[in-house]
């Protein structure tokens, strides 16, 4: 079943989490960096977990890693490892929680040399799903197939977020995402 075909049938306590999430945020192309990264931490701290949790936390994620500022998260200290590690109303992962400040160290080096995250996708984009993992693995920490995959479905790189009969996928399509431009 797709994410679309359970929204639209879920009989589930957390629709609603999923249906604002669908309709306003998955597939959706990112230009802002920032919400790139937050939407890469999202990701990450979903692995192993129900991506509900994730969805009711993400405004206590938001807050706890500094409204996803790259340069902020960058530049944490071990106290802010340890208020993070204690913070109830996120994941506390310790090796989650070291992939997010490495991560942001990374993406400040792609800052310096692609100009911005987002340039650096758009640089390497289109690649294949294995192509991106690979990539990925290379350069981030906690970053395995399915968190690529989700990460770049989530933000318009690979093709499938919503199917064609799904009312979103028009809304996307009309902002040009990245899996269409590879077409054209």
């Amino acid at each position: 079943m797709t994410y679309c075909e359970h929204v639209a049938v879920s009989n589930e306590a957390g629709i609603a989490y999923h249906k604002k999430y669908h309709d306003t945020l998955y597939g959706f192309p990112i230009a802002d960096d920032n919400e790139l990264f937050g939407r890469l931490i999202l990701e990450i701290n979903q692995a192993g977990l129900n991506w509900l949790t994730i969805l009711k936390k993400e405004p206590n994620f938001r807050a706890a890693y500094s409204n996803f500022d790259i340069k902020s998260i960058a530049n944490y200290t071990e106290e802010d490892e340890a208020r993070l590690l204690s913070d109830a109303g996120i994941i506390r992962n310790r090796l989650k929680v070291k992939a997010a400040i490495h991560n942001a160290n990374v993406i400040l080096e792609i800052q310096k040399e692609y100009g911005s995250f987002k340039n650096w996708l758009d640089t390497h984009h289109p690649k294949t799903k294995e192509e991106w993992v690979k990539l990925f693995k290379h350069s981030f920490k906690f970053t395995g197939g399915e968190i690529v995959n989700e990460f770049l479905l989530s933000t318009g790189y690979l093709e499938g977020a919503h199917t064609e009969n799904c009312p979103i996928y028009k809304e996307i399509l009309a902002l040009n995402p990245a899996w269409n431009q590879q077409r054209i």
